[in-house]
């Protein structure tokens, strides 16, 4: 068989019920002929007819017996009819008329009964065989008599091989027939008919039935040629077998397991043929074998296969294909073999872990992709704990002095830190993604595996671009690699070892790159680690700092600096899962409290690792099991396994130890809050709270009483104080109470999650007063301390009577404390809501959601986004509340909410209907409802009140942006009408706007529509549009396709809400430039008439006057009527100071007005260097080096005037000084076409380029020479 040359390549074979001309969509059909008449009568193919002519002939027989047009009927009217065509024989019988009524029969039987198919269908199926052997039966008709001896084996008795096994062999023989079409259809049937036998005694004699045949082709394919015909049936043979092997790809699957690994043994031989068409089959076979679940195969041959193809990787040239291919058949034949007999398969595993080497090193993409697929299929489901267990104790006794060969595990990992050497230089990237999974699934053992994959690692963060092949064309995803490489590393086998395996011992310049990989990579680490490792580190560069500083090297003693901050940086992720806190924590705390008392720079770092070490511990004692599982699959390995390690009995161990030293901690903590300043505080705020929610409650009531007797008594001092306006002397005590007061009131708040009922009384005692102080610090503080008072339920069912009066007896409240005084309005209206028994406290509710609607309206931007933020929680809350699915309480709070509408001032009009806006917006129940409130909308337009109109516009436009097409299709007469009543007043600016809505609703409903409902004077209006639509239309096409689908798409697509979007008047610069509904391509906008840059620069200098009125250090707008906030912020503006002009060429000017103008080097005399500008010795060189100038044409440029001799022509080197160069810079004057402009680019120019006008024109070796005839006529002359 090895000589015979091979044809062509079968094809897969089809479904079974696909024929020539699909009939198997006429199966559901209740009259089958009448179907096939209507589909094909006026077809005017011969084959067709001959078809619609038969099923005429069936319908007439069926209607002479007189009964129904059933599938039971058309078998029985066509087997009546295929009898005695059978019969006839080859000669007598038409071909076309025979083919035909099998097809027929072939698309009856599907429906038929399978007890009329048991009663009826042997003879049936005789007759059927008969036709079959007829030579002049056309393709389509052998095609659907074997669907038609499909069916009938399928549906037939299936007890009896004897009766079965004249139709399979027919069946069978047809799987091997010269005609395609003839051989697909066969495949696609036996591979039916063994679906059929699964689970039946039938299966193993059909089985055994293709082994024979294919065992009788392959020895016929293999036989000596003795003469000519010998060698025609072999070549006809070879041609068969290939047949066979393409109806074994869906068959062998389905076969009976002995009959299934006798097939299996030849594969061997056929493989040592080299044949490319027969290895691309078997793969396709094995692939198929490899998927299938119920298939029980030997293990060793199907193992030798595998091991056959895994060498001819490197042995034999393949094609792209066929290496992907040969790495997904190892991936997934070995973990099969795996899984039935693993000590079989570990022996073989570092030949397939070398073979996917070699395809890794391929010059084929898929072919590395697929085999990076397989490393990580394989690593995680082959290696195993008894692999690595069996490896590391051998190297432990290597290590005692005892001899032995490598283990399995060991040649694993030899491969796999071979694919970082520079033969895989290019597939580095890829080979990072298999060391990491490598790491991953050795764990801490990966430090004693593949130590020297990790050196190799560490070297490439220093290797230079150009051995780094991958790096130089992708700078950005190559670091990310490498690094993600390395923090894999870091997880695994923990940062200790890491560093003993890279020798780093201190931190310098070459192994900086470490410390952001610790710093994101550890998990599951000790904090004795940190304690001992990085503290060490830690001392040996703080003992550095004072010599560097001795020996002027300031740059170098700033970045020593730098690595003890970064080095301390590591602590939250020591942090993170620790595995010794219960006994390292004694030791963190002592070193943690007096850092945190002498080194305020390192605070931050320190309150977020206590933080997260106690919020870690809180959730592994208080989470179950089931709650932990859901999040599993959002983790890395190394976090799982470390979440595992907390379990319940060690996080109480854990929040135990801490408990011990909560007392010291809040202590420190205490004397740093009262001391610190404003940007401390949202670092230190929340490190108080968790420490307080797990310490004693004694321990932080005593704790809480010592800040409310501070408290107290600053108060009061507060309280004595003289008022005196005009001293200074006492408005600044003032403010040092109050900063006092605000502090104290902070760190109260800050442990209330371990306070205590008693205690909480007291604060909210100390609260309500301060709720009405006329400072607005305290009023902030006190409202920011209430609303978190207000998260527990039960807090506002104990005092809701006085939560309520509070807010009532409150008004009117300050800027600054507006946000909070909003947050708490929401916790009170939540609760008035579930509770519809009080009338009067829905009554409080309606002026309370007043409130939160005019804040809808405040300038200042925090205040409103988080207005409309509460709007919308309020409204997700009654959502919650209705159960029943009838949203009865969100329709409710609408209604109270359209209630503002009734408002008595313009201001609270807009109000109430931007907020039906972002309730409409939010919430696609409410669509319907909004379109009720479209009469009052356009009457309250009708006021010429440009805020009202504003917002109702706004409210119009959201609803359009979140309605249905169907919906907008029956509101949109009206909607129409009232947009155009605006449309004739030229006074008001707000035609534009107008004009988009129109656009916005030809775009979702379609111009014809739009146009049916405009009024006759506007149409020229909706003209202007179509023209520009299709102007815009025109230049879409005009451009790539790709562009004009992208602008399309993006005309109908919904962005978030945005409040300027809805709301801002049009023609504004940030008017819908990145919303749904864009108006920058309308011809106003493209003009870009001088008007409109007026309108913008007019805008610019608003915003500009309204940053002056706002108070920087709390954002809010400033209260221009409180005398001591405006002193103060006049007192903060006059200490700004104009930035120095580091500009050398600063003008200098004679007594008369006239300009001075210096030669460079005069100002160079003139400006000596300062000693505090030079950093250390290399730092100084680099800045003397690159010395600018500032020329008065083109900007920066370096002449090289600094090179150039005194004594004679050329440059001189100069020493800690660059080699001479002159640089001038790229000049975009240069590309005008006005000769003036380049020539003023060009000035300067003849200076920098004097010594290439020199040379030009000469070779590089005559110039060369010339330099050299030039250097020793300098020497004689010398």
């Amino acid at each position: 068989m090895a000589d015979v040359e091979m044809g062509e390549q079968p094809q897969t074979p089809r479904s079974t019920a696909g024929g020539d001309d699909d009939l198997s969509l006429l199966d559901d059909e209740a009259d089958l002929a009448a179907a096939i008449l209507a589909r094909y009568g006026e077809s005017p193919r011969e084959h067709d007819q001959h078809l619609c002519a038969t099923a005429a002939a069936m319908a007439q027989a069926v209607r002479d017996r007189g009964v129904a047009a059933t599938p039971v009927a058309y078998f029985a009217a066509a087997g009546a009819a295929l009898g005695p065509l059978a019969r006839a024989g080859a000669v007598g019988a038409d071909q076309h008329v025979a083919g035909a009524l099998l097809e027929f029969l072939s698309a009856a039987l599907p429906a038929v009964p399978a007890a009329v198919v048991r009663a009826r269908g042997r003879e049936v199926a005789d007759d059927v065989v008969r036709v079959l052997e007829f030579p002049s039966t056309p393709d389509s008709g052998v095609s659907a008599g074997v669907r038609c001896l499909a069916h009938l084996i399928s549906a037939g008795d299936r007890a009896s091989w004897e009766a079965i096994e004249p139709l399979y062999a027919v069946i069978l023989r047809l799987a091997t027939h010269h005609r395609p079409k003839v051989r697909k259809q066969a495949h696609s049937c036996l591979r039916d008919v063994l679906q059929s036998f699964q689970r039946q005694a039938v299966l193993v004699p059909a089985s055994e039935e293709i082994t024979r045949c294919f065992e009788r082709l392959v020895l016929l394919a293999g036989g000596s040629a003795v003469n000519t015909a010998v060698e025609d049936e072999r070549i006809k043979g070879a041609n068969q077998v290939l047949y066979v092997l393409d109806a074994l790809k869906c068959c062998l699957p389905l076969m009976a397991s002995k009959p299934s690994n006798t097939i299996l043994k030849y594969f061997k031989a056929l493989l040592d043929l080299h044949q490319p068409i027969l290895t691309r089959s078997i793969l396709d076979i094995l692939h198929a074998v490899g998927d299938s679940p119920t298939l029980q195969l030997k293990s060793d041959v199907l193992l030798d296969l595998l091991c056959s193809f895994g060498l001819s990787v490197s042995s034999e040239r393949k094609s792209g294909d066929e290496m992907a291919s040969i790495a997904r058949l190892l991936h997934v034949g070995t973990k099969k073999v795996y899984n039935r007999s693993k000590n079989m398969c570990v022996v073989k595993l570092p030949l397939v872990f070398t073979s996917l080497g070699e395809i890794l090193s391929s010059e084929f993409e898929e072919a590395r992709f697929s085999a990076v697929e397989a490393f990580k299929g394989l690593i995680d489901n082959c290696v195993d704990e008894t692999l690595v267990s069996q490896g590391i104790a051998q190297i432990k006794a290597r290590h005692q002095g005892l001899a032995s060969d490598p283990t399995i595990i060991e040649k694993i990992c030899a491969i796999l830190g071979g694919l970082l050497d520079v033969r895989y230089n290019d597939v580095w990237d890829k080979s990072f993604n298999v060391i990491s999974a490598a790491f991953d699934k050795l764990g801490e053992f990966s430090s004693e595996l593949l130590p020297e994959a990790l050196k190799n690692l560490g070297d490439m963060q220093n290797l230079s671009d150009d051995d780094f092949s991958f790096r130089k064309q992708h700078p950005t995803k190559a670091t990310q690699n490498l690094n993600a490489c390395l923090g894999s590393a870091v997880a695994a086998m923990g940062p200790k070892n890491v560093l003993e395996v890279l020798q780093i011992q201190s931190i310098c310049d070459e192994n900086e790159w470490i410390l952001p990989i610790l710093e994101k990579h550890i998990v599951g680490a000790s904090l004795q680690f940190f304690l001992k490792d990085v503290l060490g580190i830690v001392r040996a560069v703080e003992k550095s700092i004072p010599k560097l500083l001795k020996g002027d090297k300031l740059f170098s003693a700033k970045r020593a600096e730098g690595y003890v901050y970064s080095l301390w940086s590591l602590l939250p992720s020591c942090c993170n899962y620790p595995c010794d806190t219960s006994s390292n924590f004694r030791v963190l705390q002592n070193v943690l409290c007096d850092t945190l008392q002498n080194q305020p720079d390192l605070r931050g770092i320190i309150c977020s690792s206590v933080q997260i070490l106690i919020k870690q511990n809180k959730e592994a004692f208080s989470a179950s099991r089931e709650e932990g599982s859901l999040s599993e699959d959002e983790i890395s390995n190394a976090e799982r396994r470390a979440k595992q390690h907390y379990t319940k009995e060690l996080a109480e161990e854990n929040l135990k130890a801490i408990r011990a030293f909560s007392s010291k901690f809040l202590e420190v903590l205490c004397s740093i809050f009262l001391t610190s300043s404003s940007d401390s505080i949202g670092f230190l705020q929340p490190a108080i709270s968790e420490i307080a929610s797990i310490s004693d409650k004694d321990v932080v009531g005593r704790f809480f009483l010592d800040s409310v007797r501070k408290l107290l008594d600053a108060t009061k001092a507060v309280n004595a104080e003289p008022v005196d306006d005009s001293s200074m002397q006492i408005e600044a005590n003032t403010n040092t109470n109050s900063m006092t007061r605000a502090l104290l009131l902070d760190f109260a708040a800050s442990l209330m999650p371990g306070l205590s009922a008693k205690s909480v009384n007291v604060l909210f005692s100390y609260v309500k007063p301060a709720v009405k102080d006329s400072d607005s610090l305290i009023q902030k503080r006190a409202y920011k301390v209430l609303s978190m008072l207000l998260k527990d339920a039960e807090f506002i069912e104990k005092n809701v009577d006085a939560l309520f009066e509070l807010m009532v007896s409150s008004l009117p409240c300050q800027f600054p404390s507006k946000r909070y005084r909003l947050e708490c309005l929401y916790h009170l209206i939540v609760h008035a809501l579930k509770d519809s028994s009080n009338t009067r406290k829905r009554e409080i509710v309606s002026s309370f959601i007043t409130e939160i609607l005019l804040a809808l309206k405040e300038a200042n931007k925090k205040t409103r986004n988080r207005a409309y933020d509460l709007l919308i929680e309020i409204a997700r809350a009654c959502e919650d509340a209705g159960n029943d699915g009838r949203k009865e309480s969100l329709h409710q709070f609408f209604g109270m909410v359209a209630g503002g509408l009734l408002g008595q001032t313009p201001h609270a009009i807009s109000a109430a209907v931007t907020g039906l806006a972002r309730l409409t917006y939010e919430f696609s129940e409410l669509i319907a409802v909004a379109y009720k409130l479209l009469p009052q909308t356009f009457l309250l337009m009708q006021r010429n009140n440009r805020e009202i109109v504003k917002a109702n516009l706004g409210f119009i436009k959201a609803l359009v942006a979140k309605s249905k097409a169907d919906v907008l299709h029956e509101h949109l007469k009206g909607v129409v009408e009232g947009l155009l009543s605006w449309q004739s007043d030229t006074k008001n600016s707000f035609k534009a706007k107008v004009k988009s809505l129109i656009e916005i609703l030809v775009k979702k409903c379609g111009v014809d529509a739009v146009k049916a409902v405009m009024p006759e004077e506007h149409m020229k209006l909706l003209t202007n549009i179509r023209k520009i639509n299709e102007r815009k239309m025109r230049m879409s096409k005009s451009s790539e396709d790709g562009d004009a689908m992208s602008m399309t798409s993006g005309a109908t697509r919904q962005s978030r809400w945005n409040h300027t979007q809805m709301f801002s008047d049009f023609g504004s610069d940030d008017d819908e430039t990145n919303g749904p509904f864009s108006t920058r391509h309308t011809i106003a906008t493209r003009t870009g008439s001088k008007a409109s840059t007026r309108l913008s620069r007019k805008r610019q200098a608003d915003k500009s006057l309204l940053e002056k009125f706002i108070d920087q250090s709390t954002g809010e707008p400033l209260d221009l009527l409180d005398q001591k906030t405006v002193r103060l912020a006049l007192k903060s503006a006059g200490k700004k100071r104009a930035a120095p002009d580091d500009d050398d060429d600063e003008l200098e000017m004679d007594p008369e007005g006239r300009i001075i103008v210096r030669e460079e080097r005069e100002k160079r005399k003139k400006k000596p260097l300062s000693h505090n500008d030079e950093f250390d010795d290399k730092s100084s060189v680099r800045s003397q080096s690159v010395k600018k100038r500032k020329t008065s044409s083109s900007g920066w440029a370096y002449t090289g005037h600094e090179y150039t001799s005194k004594k004679a022509g050329g440059d001189l080197k100069k020493k800690d000084k660059l080699e001479p160069y002159a640089y001038w810079p790229l000049d975009r004057k240069l590309l005008n076409r006005r000769s003036d402009r380049k020539a003023s680019a060009r000035k300067g120019m003849a200076s920098v380029m004097k010594v290439t006008k020199r040379l030009e024109g000469k070779s590089a070796s005559a110039a060369l020479s010339a330099n050299r005839t030039v250097k020793q006529k300098h020497k004689k002359n010398k």
